[in-house]
């Protein structure tokens, strides 16, 4: 794909700030966006008035219990009297308001832009799950009364049986993960656990148990992009986005690979392309592909050509993606350790990749040095996936 020539300035992310990833947040959700895109401005250096624009990521209404959830959330991410505008592709809307803010400033249209995602699950009633019910073809699906977790459960099945994939290494992602969060003042589950923990968990659909999947969680997530002047008038260290990915698969997921996806293949590769990234396993020093359940770190690893189909697993056993391994994965602690308010953890994951390359990662910063990072998030219909890729 060939890069339009109107979006052709260079663009920097500044400043970011989140709130705590928590169940049950008593804030509304506007004072849960206010929290974030207040401290984002303050890492910045900048007040509300220097924003020109205003992009807000946010998934279902029905989690909130508030219709039109962008006119909503614009009171609390300083929305109003600005342009302002909402993404929504399920879990992949993190990233995607990331990548809409990108082409805000790329395409000359702002100087400023404040990304705000914000979720809050908890209020949904009975359980956040039954918000899904909706996301069915009404007459080949819903019928069949599906959830979530019961197609999750037959992809992770897929991908075991295709590639000779044991529970046992799988499981040492969400042990890594939880391991990794627990440097990590957002998070809401980091702490050490073991392969046995997981093995020994709850059976929610087979093979997903309790310790394989991210928890409910209410949370937001902010973060200042601003063109090149902007940016070098307010910042030492601005962090550039270099490539942006996105694309949609086939939305019959019967029809689709379950054992691969190739939807995150489109997308890294449109955003390797952008970045002049050849071999991403070479070229990418730390990474933050998305976790929801812990065999979608590995295969969103391969889809991103990280390893090939089917060996992510002996890779992650070698030590390859711990916080002191070749290409650190996940180093926040990702959802499974941080938390799932959806949008906001895919935002989550691009402001870690930016304190990871800015070197204000606290505990969390990895041990080599790095130079390139790459945040992806999948979802919608669990066929949409977009990638970042920032350089310092």
């Amino acid at each position: 794909m060939k890069v339009n020539i109107h979006l052709n300035k260079r663009v920097a992310v500044i400043g970011a700030g989140m709130t705590q990833f928590r169940r049950r947040i008593l804030e509304t959700p506007q004072e849960i966006a206010w929290e974030a895109s207040s401290k984002a401005l303050e890492e910045a250096g900048l007040e509300l008035k220097d924003i020109e624009c205003v992009v807000i990521g946010s998934a279902p209404d029905a989690f909130d219990g508030v219709n039109l959830k962008g006119e909503y959330l614009s009171h609390g991410s300083g929305g109003i009297r600005k342009p302002s505008s909402r993404v929504f592709v399920g879990g992949a809307t993190g990233v995607m308001a990331a990548i809409t803010g990108w082409y805000h400033v790329a395409s000359g249209m702002c100087n400023t832009v404040l990304v705000v995602a914000e979720e809050k699950m908890s209020p949904a009633r009975p359980h956040p799950q039954s918000v899904f019910r909706y996301i069915w073809d009404p007459i080949l699906e819903k019928p069949l009364n599906p959830n979530l977790i019961w197609i999750f459960a037959m992809e992770m099945h897929r991908y075991m049986a295709t590639y000779g994939i044991k529970k046992e290494e799988i499981a040492l992602v969400s042990v890594k993960n939880k391991r990794n969060a627990a440097n990590n003042p957002y998070a809401q589950l980091g702490g050490n656990i073991t392969v046995d923990d997981v093995l020994n968990s709850e059976v929610l659909v087979w093979p997903v148990q309790l310790l394989d999947i991210s928890p409910v969680s209410d949370g937001g997530a902010a973060m200042v992009m601003a063109s090149e002047d902007v940016a070098r008038r307010y910042s030492d260290t601005p962090i550039w986005v270099d490539g942006v990915g996105w694309t949609l698969d086939n939305t019959e997921w019967p029809a689709r690979d379950l054992a691969y996806p190739r939807y995150l293949e489109f997308a890294a590769r449109m955003a390797y392309k952008m970045a002049g990234i050849e071999n991403p396993y070479k070229e990418l020093d730390v990474i933050e592909p998305y976790d929801p359940f812990d065999y979608k770190e590995l295969h969103h690893i391969e889809g991103l050509r990280i390893a090939k189909r089917g060996e992510a697993p002996k890779l992650l056993k070698e030590g390859v993606f711990d916080i002191d391994g070749d290409i650190p994965s996940s180093p926040s602690g990702g959802l499974l350790g941080v938390g799932n308010p959806i949008a906001a953890a895919g935002l989550m994951k691009v402001i870690s990749i930016y304190w990871q390359l800015k070197g204000t990662a606290g505990k969390m910063q990895v041990k080599k040095p790095v130079h390139t990072g790459l945040a992806q998030a999948w979802g919608d219909l669990m066929q949409a996936s977009t990638v970042i890729i920032m350089r310092n």
